[in-house]
């Protein structure tokens, strides 16, 4: 992804969307810590890392936190892997993330703004977040890509 870092600073604390900031084994292991990345693998997390829009949180240089939003910057955006380190949590640290993913310019035109949460829909319905229509019909197909090609007996070649 092609975006320019910005950083957002509150006393010591700093959120950044500089990818090169980020301590990959620490985001790895605050998201192995949670119920939706216990099988995540270092290489998976560098992919998503370089197509996503990424927020680390320091305190310095230490990583304290982590989100990234995937989007096109244009039209919609889905925000996941919000976590913050154990022993800060319950400090406000997770919602000043959700204000930064909120304020972040390249987000500001996007037709929709989605995200999936059993942990903290309070957090989330607080900056306006609402459970979405059923209406929609949200659908997804479990194992991606990789499960339509089973099904169809093929696969595609790079070229």
């Amino acid at each position: 992804m092609d975006d320019a870092p910005i950083a957002f600073l509150r006393d010591q604390l700093s959120v950044s969307t500089d990818r090169r900031r980020l301590n990959l084994d620490a985001v790895l292991e605050m998201l192995r810590a949670t119920h939706w990345g216990a099988d995540l693998t270092r290489t998976t997390l560098e992919r998503a890392i370089a197509n996503s829009l990424c927020f680390g949180l320091y305190d310095g240089s230490t990583q304290l936190g982590f989100a990234r939003v995937v989007t096109d910057l244009a039209t919609y955006g889905y925000v996941t892997d919000v976590v913050i380190v154990e022993d800060r949590r319950g400090k406000g640290l997770g919602e000043w993330m959700v204000e930064c993913i909120l304020a972040h310019p390249d987000l500001q035109r996007l037709r929709r703004l989605a995200l999936l949460t059993r942990d903290a829909p309070d957090l989330y319905a607080r900056f306006g977040f609402t459970a979405g229509p059923v209406s929609l019909g949200y659908m997804e197909l479990p194992g991606g890509g990789s499960a339509a090609v089973r099904r169809a007996g093929g696969g595609a070649s790079r070229d």
